[in-house]
């Protein structure tokens, strides 16, 4: 659930709750999609992606194109906002 602008809790598959920092989103106009990049401040390097509706609903990405694409996005973010 997409708790405000800049955190989301999420559950793991024991039903554990973890806190997130969303580090950006992304719709897909043709696919009517949304996504939310997100990390844990204690791994930031671990990076993950996930769908999302209206109501703040996450799913996992279950198709192999979605996944290339987001990854496509997130490597041109990371591109975009690298630092010397």
């Amino acid at each position: 659930m997409i708790e405000d602008e800049k955190q989301i809790t999420i559950r793991d598959e024991e039903g554990n709750e973890h806190l997130m920092e969303i580090l950006f989103t992304y719709e897909h106009d043709e696919r009517k999609k949304k996504y939310v990049f997100l990390y844990n401040k204690e791994t930031p390097e671990d990076v993950m992606c996930m769908e999302y509706n209206d109501k703040g609903e996450l799913f996992e990405i279950e198709s192999d194109e979605e996944y290339e694409e987001v990854e496509e996005v997130f490597n041109a973010f990371m591109d975009e906002n690298a630092t010397d």
